[in-house]
């Protein structure tokens, strides 16, 4: 969400020069769902499952591990274990990942910084530098499972979850982007240029500004825009959830989505609740996520 995860690796990448030296193939693990048709000519997609990146830094060594894609959520378990145990054997110290944290903000707010670590030293460091703990709540997918894994294999390590507004979730939100990396780069004492970075987010929050004020009827729509036209409609969807709702009652259909991924009993209070402000429609596909993601647990 809001590609916060995989810029965050990007930007990495290039701002402290890493190298490619190993890549993941064929692990067995990404199977096609489909072809692609060459000119009428079937061919199986080629997967890129992952790359590692290294580089030398003046206080300790880094390796950058980025993925543009997930295995099935049955096999996540096992590629992070294989990721790991490949960086166990470079004497890997400390993993972070990073993820995105949607919350009824502003896209103008400025973006907080949440962190679940891997043991409590490390998470008192992180909350010095601002970070806010994820008391409770669930981290899907590798963001969540590579720290586990960590963890189970003597790693320290955290995951950081930078704030995106939830009307901007499809769209690339560098200024989380940015708070990630600031505060692993004070934990770290990484040496980072973020200037580039600065402008993308400074860029992207004026966009959404002129097309938050045409949809308000504020003024016409922009000439030219790095947002697509399904972006805007997904803007304009989540903008018009958004508006209609008090922040407390956005807080509480939150609080009650948390609580029904950990027990699925809480649906029926965050139906009658999402019923009440005649919001369903607008959660509707996230709702039936909870049961269909409660069938694949069993």
């Amino acid at each position: 969400m809001g590609e916060v995860s995989l810029k965050a690796g990007l930007f990495l990448k290039n701002a402290l020069n890493f190298q490619e030296f190993a890549r993941v193939e064929k692990s067995g693990l990404f199977e096609p769902i489909g072809i692609i048709s060459q000119r009428g000519i079937a061919e199986l997609p080629k997967i890129e499952e992952g790359t590692f990146y290294f580089s030398r830094q003046k206080e300790r060594d880094a390796v950058l591990f980025i993925s543009q894609a997930q295995p099935p959520l049955d096999k996540g378990y096992i590629f992070s274990r294989q990721i790991l145990e490949f960086s166990a054997s470079l004497k890997i110290k400390e993993v972070f990942t990073f993820a995105a944290m949607p919350q009824p903000i502003d896209h103008n707010q400025d973006p907080r910084v949440w962190v679940v670590a891997s043991h409590t030293a490390v998470l008192k460091d992180i909350q010095k530098l601002g970070g806010e703990i994820l008391n409770e709540g669930q981290i899907s997918g590798l963001n969540g499972l590579l720290l586990g894994v960590a963890k189970e294999m003597g790693m320290r390590g955290a995951c950081l979850l930078g704030e995106i507004p939830f009307y901007t979730i499809q769209i690339e939100n560098p200024r989380a982007t940015l708070k990630v990396l600031d505060t692993l780069r004070r934990y770290l004492n990484l040496d980072i240029d973020f200037s580039l970075l600065i402008q993308r987010s400074n860029y992207i929050k004026e966009e959404i500004d002129k097309l938050i004020s045409y949809l308000k009827g504020e003024a016409s729509f922009p000439e030219q825009t790095p947002l697509s036209e399904e972006d805007i409609q997904r803007i304009k969807k989540e903008l018009n959830k958004y508006s209609k709702l008090p922040q407390s009652v956005r807080a509480k259909i939150e609080d009650l989505f948390r609580q029904a991924e950990k027990d699925i009993s809480f649906a029926s209070e965050l139906k009658k609740l999402l019923d009440s402000w005649n919001v369903y429609a607008e959660y509707e596909d996230r709702f039936l996520d909870l049961f269909r993601k409660k069938r694949l647990d069993h």
